[in-house]
């Protein structure tokens, strides 16, 4: 065996091309440049190095820290290979702009040139001046109107800085002089309003004048105010039946004046305006026709939720999506196809009659006959409402947001015109960080599916799906999908922010709620296994993934009380005394199963599982936190539930009960069983694939983990004959037939074509997605052996006939590549790029296993 000289050639040729030492990628608490961080959490800094000489990593740092012009902290030159979440020593100002650089050294004694990144402080408590200014109702069953407010605001002189704080009960938008103040939509996002309620923070200096300068913000429902849930009469609104402002302007002019502009009586209020109805299921209507009919605003109460600071990035436009083709449906309905299921709303530019309105529905997909079909969005109406005015009009309905691939359109004269229309895409704003190409066409269809539907359900909260009267935080789907996401999308502070919201909704006995933010108030379950043990597995796999131990410390207080709720409901360590809601949810079933062919696995086997999960996690966090007696507490009671289910649920030959593909899955996953009987089990797994016909049966909670185990006890070639599936259920069925995302069902659509269960049924439901983890971490090889992929492994599973597979993703230390190429099922080549500060363990071609660091790197063979 010898090396490919020619792949060792074409490396050498790229790196002289590369940059010396440099620094790039400079974050603030984990955000790029972030505007209204809170003073009380301080600053941590990031960065990223890039260097052209192989096996580097940071000898030492300089960081600088200033507000203005002035020096607010010198850090020196720190002998340190940190070069993530470097804790800032100094307390921060409220309401202060700072800038900070860095820069670095390496081991080759090489130094960068120095980087510059920014960030402004948000309020204190005692800072905060502003009234909230609204109106309020009394029927909690009934959505109302946006409202607007304005003020007037006028300066002597422009001022040197001007920043605009803002919150709101509702969604606001913010407009200054009639334009929109900054770039964020449906802010100021969702939280557990009765506990947190976030503000945002704009620069808006370069939006003032001298003179006068109107002030104007509309405040439209959003998840505040709008019925939310299913089940109920009207949808009944969770949070209040309020709509209001709350904005604070801090001014600051030459000479060290200040001036503070809030919202109090002074203030002008209409509660009628273009915006005539805008809710989160139902839909927007605009009307430019209709007046604005002010009079003094009216203050309102803040409520108890407390007022934070944003702590992630917000809802962002992504992209804008043209129509591919104009469809007249067999019924005779003027369709629009966008080929792409997504998630925003819809642009209109148009001229008509003035006083013609224009309805737009929103629907994932046509039915077997080609006509509009909208019943997966039961009582949502998602409709967009449109008055034209006569002139040239451009209609964009942005405080709510829809999922769809085909808008229906009616009201117009004559055909539409594609041209007039576009969808805008719209989720977090969080930077996309991975890559994954194969040779399998199929396969990079799936992954462009999994990627659309991650983005499009990560909408500020991680939601189950975003067309139908639900869009909600489910915890299940969440945990099952954290890893993928975390390898496509920064999802760092995202999660964090989600993971507060369920800490706050937790109930007082430790049970944690199905969905978070909870809109249930406890009168859904409060307790499923795989949806509440999100409370422990994604604080967990967050810390692997970013290598930070403060989202454990964060998290921990709450992780301790699911596992103790866990325990106290226990028997002999079996958790067999709550009812489970869910178990493994949409698992592969038949009707009218004469044959017992659905694969039902024991809810309470599964809550088994997840319990010694969950406990092993808290046992795991309690001795990286240096809570050391903790830690051997749940250690021994984590082998106690294990002795439990092994008693219970294995034979001494290895069956465990259910004989599912997901009892043999969770139970080698959770490592529940005997040393000597894991081999047997994962036998029986396989045995049970094949007798399947190589299908797959398992629900939400056994799909992102099947591939995976089969791998680990080395069945890969059965994981492969899995993910290359074609027939129903399959990951790839749905892509055969036209999917763009991930479907909520194995069988969304039947292969005749007809629809399966349309009031409980989505085509961007992101769960079966998981699968992505396994693509990214074994077929392709990317596993971190260290927290934050500090250290990381590179040991591929070529099969099922890929002659190659790519895949990349931008850690913390920098971005990880690498591309392989086999003949058959056996490696010929391989590429890896390895970020500075990192070591990798890479299983090459030739059978050695070598160490690397930082650099790009090929190994090749030749095969006979």
């Amino acid at each position: 065996m010898k090396r490919f000289s020619v792949l060792l050639a074409l490396l050498a040729i790229v790196l002289p091309a590369q940059a010396q030492l440099s620094v790039s990628a400079l974050r603030t608490c984990g955000l790029e440049n972030p505007q209204g961080i809170d003073p009380s959490e301080g600053a941590t800094l990031s960065w990223i190095l890039t260097d052209s000489k192989r096996d580097s990593r940071q000898s030492a740092y300089e960081v600088t820290l200033k507000s203005g012009s002035r020096t607010v902290w010198r850090s020196g030159k720190v002998e340190s290979s940190n070069s993530v979440r470097v804790k800032v020593p100094e307390a921060l100002s409220p309401a202060k702009s700072y800038s900070w650089t860095v820069r670095v050294w390496d081991n080759h004694g090489q130094v960068s040139q120095p980087a510059t990144a920014s960030f402004s402080t948000g309020l204190d408590a005692a800072s905060w001046k502003a009234g909230w200014i609204g109106t309020a109702w009394e029927d909690e069953h009934q959505a109302h109107s946006p409202i607007y407010l304005r003020k007037s605001i006028k300066l002597s002189s422009k001022p040197l800085r001007a920043v605009a704080y803002v919150s709101s009960h509702g969604i606001y938008e913010l407009s200054l002089g009639g334009r929109k103040v900054g770039s964020d939509y449906l802010t100021p996002g969702w939280t557990s309003y009765h506990n947190t309620i976030q503000y945002q923070a704009y620069d808006i200096t370069s939006m003032l004048k001298p003179g006068a300068n109107e002030l104007t913000a509309l405040v439209s429902p959003g998840w505040y105010a709008s019925g939310l849930g299913w089940g109920e009469p009207d949808r009944r609104l969770r949070y209040g039946t309020d709509l209001a402002l709350c904005c604070q302007i801090e001014l600051e002019y030459s000479g060290g004046r200040k001036e503070t502009v809030v919202t109090d009586e002074s203030w002008e209020m209409s509660l009628t305006g273009p915006v005539c109805e805008a809710t989160i299921y139902d839909g927007e209507t605009i009307d430019p026709s209709v007046p604005f009919s002010w009079e003094p605003a009216r203050t309102v109460p803040s409520g108890s939720g407390r007022l934070t600071a944003s702590s992630c990035e917000p809802v962002r436009v992504r992209t804008v999506v043209k129509p591919v083709a104009c469809i007249t449906t067999p019924k005779g309905e003027k369709v629009l196809d966008f080929g792409q299921n997504l998630v925003g709303w819809e642009r209109l530019r148009i001229k008509g009659r003035k006083g013609q309105v224009i309805k737009i529905k929103h629907a994932e997909v046509l039915d077997a006959e080609g006509n509009f079909f909208d019943l997966t969005l039961r009582q949502a109406k998602a409709l967009s409402t449109f008055v034209l005015t006569g002139g040239d009009d451009c209609f964009e309905p942005c405080h709510t947001f829809y999922g769809f691939r085909y808008i229906k359109v009616e009201g117009l004269e004559g055909e539409p015109d594609p041209a007039a229309f576009e969808a805008v895409v719209a989720d977090s704003g969080f930077e996309t960080v991975g890559s994954f190409e194969s040779s399998n066409a199929l396969v990079n269809q799936l992954q462009s599916n999994i990627f659309w539907g991650f983005r499009g359900n990560f909408v500020d909260i991680p939601t189950d799906c975003p067309q139908r009267d639900e869009r909600l935080g489910w915890t299940g789907d969440a945990e099952v999908f954290f890893r993928t996401a975390a390898f496509n999308g920064n999802v760092d502070r995202f999660f964090r922010k989600w993971l507060r919201i369920l800490s706050d909704d937790q109930y007082a006995d430790g049970q944690v709620p199905c969905v978070v933010p909870d809109i249930f108030f406890t009168q859904n379950v409060g307790y499923a296994a795989g949806w509440s043990d999100a409370a422990t597995l994604i604080p967990w796999q967050h810390y692997c993934a970013y290598g930070d131990p403060a989202v454990l410390e964060a998290c921990y207080p709450a992780m301790k009380r699911w596992v103790d709720f866990q325990l106290s409901k226990c028997e002999d360590y079996l958790l067999n005394t709550l009812a489970q809601p869910f178990g493994d949810w949409l698992f592969w079933s038949v009707d009218n199963d004469t044959a017992g062919v659905s694969a039902i696995t024991s809810k309470h086997l599964i809550a088994q599982c997840f319990m010694a999960g969950s406990i092993d996690i808290v046992a795991r966090s309690a001795r990286l936190l240096g809570k050391e007696p903790e830690a051997e507490f749940y250690e021994g009671e984590a082998a106690k539930v294990r002795r439990a289910f092994q008693d219970e649920y294995v034979t001494p030959r290895g069956l465990v009960s259910s004989d599912t593909q997901t009892a043999y899955v969770l139970a080698l996953y959770f490592d529940m069983l005997p040393e000597s009987l894991s081999p047997v089990a994962a036998q029986r797994l396989v045995d049970n694939v094949k007798r399947y016909g190589y299908h797959i049966t398992t629900g939400f909670l056994g799909t992102p983990h099947i591939c995976e185990v089969l791998t680990r006890y080395g069945y890969s070639d059965v994981a492969y004959k899995l993910l290359l599936q074609e027939s129903c259920p399959s990951w790839l069925y749905p892509v055969k037939l036209g999917a763009t995302t991930i479907w909520e069902r194995w069988n969304s659509i039947r292969p005749d074509g007809s629809i399966t269960n349309g009031g409980m049924n989505s085509f961007n439901h992101y769960s079966y997605g998981a699968i992505g983890d396994w693509l990214y971490r074994y077929a392709v090889g990317i596993r971190e052996t260290s927290p934050g992929y500090e250290t990381f492994e590179v040991d591929p599973h070529p099969g099922g006939g890929f002659k190659y597979m790519e895949a990349s993703t931008r850690t913390p230390y920098g971005k990880i590549r690498v591309r392989w190429e086999a003949d058959g099922d056996v490696i010929r080549a391989i590429e890896v790029s390895v970020p500075v500060g990192t070591q990798a363990l890479v299983h090459c071609p030739d059978g050695e296993v070598r160490t690397l660091g930082s650099g790009n790197y090929g190994f090749g063979v030749e095969l006979e």
